[in-house]
């Protein structure tokens, strides 16, 4: 199964994340099939940059987006 997942990037108590869409059988931090945004928790307020026709693309043919990616969805989604 595809998901829209976070992988973790940046040093040591220093999280970065790239929202990418990858196969579930991978690894967190392993092959995407590709990168759609990323995620800055430690900016005040945090960043969240989501590429949001991509992510509907993935979506509409499939992909399972985890609760943290639904989650930074909703915030970034205007209403």
């Amino acid at each position: 199964m595809v998901k829209i997942r976070l992988r973790r990037m940046g040093a040591k108590k220093n999280p970065f994340y790239r929202v990418v869409v990858a196969d579930s059988r991978f690894p967190r931090d392993g092959r995407n099939i590709e990168e759609i945004g990323t995620y800055d928790p430690l900016k005040n307020p945090a960043e969240i940059k989501i590429d949001l026709e991509r992510a509907d693309h993935w979506i509409k043919n499939g992909a399972q987006p985890t609760d943290t990616v639904r989650a930074l969805l909703k915030k970034v989604r205007p209403v």
